[in-house]
């Protein structure tokens, strides 16, 4: 089901359910380092829209991605339920730690291989280049972002747009 790990089992892989505006997202947990509230975000001028502002992290400063811009949904201001997820993850061959602001973090749950299906060619209202996934969940669909295709485009015009942490 996923290129980014090797921990799968028959019964699925662990995935860090989110909301992003009422639409349920997944990452898998195993990229997941912390769970944080919100915290002071430093915009950096002339940074891509997606990737503009870093936070302090444990002595290390960490880019703030906005993955609602991905999906062509509109930036909001952080709420009480809000959360700064902190992932690490392989981005253009190199291990990358970011961070992006969910509003809301919901559960780890599996989600099982069979349920997975690619995004459909026709009928997304979101770039189906930034959809791995769509995993069926009792009567609801999951979204799992590419995240390699979603900074593609920023690694790609900016080259060391987005800095490894030590």
């Amino acid at each position: 089901m996923t290129d980014q790990t090797n921990d799968t089992n028959e019964d699925g892989e662990e995935f860090l359910h989110f909301e992003l505006q009422g639409e349920v997202f997944a990452l898998e947990a195993m990229i997941v380092r912390e769970i944080l509230d919100v915290v002071t975000v430093t915009g950096v001028p002339g940074a891509p829209r997606l990737v503009n502002g870093v936070i302090n992290f444990r002595g290390k400063i960490i880019p703030l991605a906005d993955l609602r811009l991905a999906f062509d949904m509109e930036p909001t201001e952080a709420t009480i339920d809000s959360r700064i997820v902190v992932i690490e993850t392989e981005l253009d061959g190199e291990q990358h730690w970011l961070c992006f602001r969910a509003d809301k973090v919901l559960e780890v749950a599996t989600i099982a291989p069979a349920s997975c299906e690619e995004p459909p060619m026709v009928g997304m209202r979101w770039n189906r280049r930034h959809v791995r996934w769509l995993a069926r969940r009792d009567e609801s669909v999951i979204v799992i972002p590419d995240l390699p295709a979603i900074f593609d485009a920023i690694l790609q015009t900016s080259p060391g747009a987005i800095p490894v942490a030590a």
